[in-house]
C-alpha cells in the first residue's frame, strides 16, 4: 500500500469513531491486534483517559483494536511512516529491527514475570525503550504477556525427553524454530489461525502460548495436555510515531510519556485477572496440566540458541546484566 492509501484505508476505519474524538485538538490513533476488551487495548484505553484529563480536552487516543489497521508487521512499518500514532506491539517483530531486542525474545532470560518487571522497570528496559528512537519510533512503556508454555494433543510432557519427535507450531521468528529443535522437537512454523485445525488433523502435535491465548483460540479443545515450562516471558510495547512525537511540544511530550506509564500498572492488574480467568477455563475443561516440571534440563538446551543468536560484546553484556539483576 502507498501511504495514500493507508492514509484513506484509516479515514474510512475512523468514521465511526470520529463523534468521539471531535473536540480534541489532537487525536492519536493507536492499534493493536488483540479483541476489544483485551488487557492491552483496555490498558491504551486508559492512557487515552488519562491524557483528555490531563490536557482538559485538547488530546485524545483512539484505539483500534482486532487488527483493523492490518498485522504488527504492516503497523509498525505504518507507525514509522507517520501513518499510525501509536501502536502496541510484542518485542517479537522488533528483533530483525532493534538489535537489542532480541535478547528479551531469548528463551529463559527471565528466570520469572517478577524477574521481567524489575528488568523492565529499570535502566535496561529504559536503554532498550531509547533504542527506538533511531528507527523511527519513540518507545513509551512496557506491557505483560505472560509466560509462553507447550501443549499438545499426544500426551503429557514431564521432562524434556517427552518432545523428542514431537510437531511443534511456532511464530515465524528463528529464535523460536532453534528452541523448539534444541529441545529435540521439530518446529513447525506456521499463521497462528491454522493452528486448531492442524492439530485436529495431525499435521502437527502441538503449540506453545500463553494461558489466555490458549484458552481463547479454543486450542485447548483438541489439545489437552498443557506443561508448565513457561520457556518465555516476552514483554510487549507501546510505541509512538517519532513523526507524530515531534509535533507536540516539551510538555505534551512529557504527558503523553507519563499516561503511558501510569497506564503499566491497569494493564499488570487486568492482565493477572484475564490469566487466572483463562486458567479456570481450561482447568474446567479437564486439560491435563503438568504444574511441576524441572526446568534445569530446558534452561541448559538453550546454550546452542545463545550461541546463535547472542553474537556481539553488547548483546553478551546485555544478557550478563538482565541475569544479574534481582
Amino acid at each position: 500500500m502507498t501511504k495514500t492509501l493507508i492514509g484513506a484505508l484509516l479515514a474510512s476505519v475512523a468514521f465511526a469513531g470520529a463523534a468521539a474524538a471531535q473536540d480534541c485538538e489532537v487525536t492519536f490513533r493507536s492499534s493493536d491486534t488483540h479483541p476489544d476488551g483485551y488487557p492491552t487495548v483496555e490498558a491504551v484505553k486508559h492512557m487515552g483517559e488519562l491524557l483528555q484529563e490531563r490536557s482538559d480536552g485538547r488530546i485524545c487516543v483512539e484505539v483500534f483494536h482486532s487488527a483493523q489497521l492490518g498485522e504488527e508487521k504492516d503497523t509498525i512499518e505504518q507507525t514509522q511512516l507517520g501513518v499510525i500514532d501509536m501502536n502496541r506491539v510484542s518485542l517479537g517483530p522488533f528483533n530483525n529491527i532493534i538489535e537489542e531486542t532480541k535478547v528479551f525474545s531469548l528463551p529463559y532470560i527471565f528466570r520469572s514475570t517478577e524477574h521481567m518487571h524489575q528488568v523492565v522497570d529499570g535502566e535496561i528496559g529504559q536503554e532498550i525503550l531509547d533504542e527506538f528512537q533511531n528507527h523511527d519510533l519513540v518507545g513509551l512503556a512496557y506491557y505483560d504477556s505472560g509466560s509462553r508454555s507447550f501443549y499438545n494433543s499426544q500426551k503429557p510432557i514431564e521432562s524434556i525427553d517427552d518432545l523428542e519427535g514431537m510437531k511443534f507450531r511456532v511464530m515465524q521468528s528463528d529464535v523460536f524454530v532453534d528452541m523448539v529443535d534444541a529441545l529435540g522437537g521439530n518446529a513447525t512454523p506456521m499463521p497462528y489461525g491454522e493452528v486448531y485445525s492442524s492439530i485436529q488433523t495431525g499435521v502437527i502435535d502441538g503449540a506453545e502460548n500463553n494461558w489466555p491465548s490458549f484458552e481463547s483460540s479454543g486450542h485447548y479443545e483438541v489439545a489437552p495436555y498443557y506443561t508448565l515450562d513457561q520457556h518465555l516471558i516476552v514483554p510487549e510495547v507501546l510505541v509512538m510515531s517519532k513523526q507524530s512525537w515531534d509535533q507536540l511540544s516539551a510538555e505534551d511530550q512529557e504527558m503523553v510519556r507519563q499516561a503511558a506509564q501510569d497506564s503499566v500498572p491497569v494493564m499488570r492488574e487486568l492482565w493477572a485477572e484475564r490469566e487466572a480467568a483463562s486458567e479456570q477455563i481450561i482447568e474446567d475443561a479437564g486439560v491435563q496440566i503438568v504444574r511441576e516440571i524441572d526446568k534445569t534440563p530446558f534452561i541448559e538446551a538453550m546454550d546452542p540458541v545463545y550461541e546463535t543468536h547472542v553474537t556481539s560484546d553488547a548483546l553478551r553484556e546485555l544478557v550478563d546484566r538482565i541475569r544479574a539483576v534481582e
